[in-house]
């Protein structure tokens, strides 16, 4: 049940993705283009994923359980302290040179063509790096 729910989730996630435009690179950059032709469009899209993510939130503050029986992860904690602001702007960044952010690069990658397949790859690269580095600049 898990696995057809996780299926069930992640194709309803790419097709709200791919049907928004947030896969298509240069309407994404458009979006972040706030000083040249910037396309406010998006803002819909970001607040239609923001606004039942809120009710989400508040529900499963009160649940211990999720729906399938499985273990409610912990909330993050509520600090903005160095590593968040540096992987934000680097995320940030990332997305706004590439025109993608992870979902939309998944999403993508059955019409991407070989851009999408380098975007993922050094998605995973700079992922598989990100503990060494954290931890190297934990002790800098």
């Amino acid at each position: 049940m898990h696995m057809i729910a996780a299926a069930l989730a992640g194709g309803l996630f790419g097709a709200g993705l791919l049907i928004s435009g947030m896969t298509d690179t240069t309407r994404v950059q458009g979006w972040l283009d706030l000083l040249g032709t910037w396309d406010p469009t998006l803002a819909f899209v970001l607040g239609g994923a923001i606004a039942p993510m809120a009710i989400a939130w508040r529900i499963a503050a009160h649940r211990r359980q999720a729906l399938l029986g499985g273990a409610l992860p912990e909330p993050p904690a509520p600090r903005i302290d160095r590593a968040l602001v540096g992987g934000s702007l680097m995320f940030g960044a990332g997305w706004g040179l590439a025109g993608l952010c992870p979902g939309p690069a998944v999403a993508s990658l059955s019409f991407g063509g070989s851009g999408g397949l380098v975007f993922l790859a050094a998605m995973l690269a700079g992922m598989a790096a990100t503990p060494a580095l954290r931890s190297r600049l934990a002790r800098a």
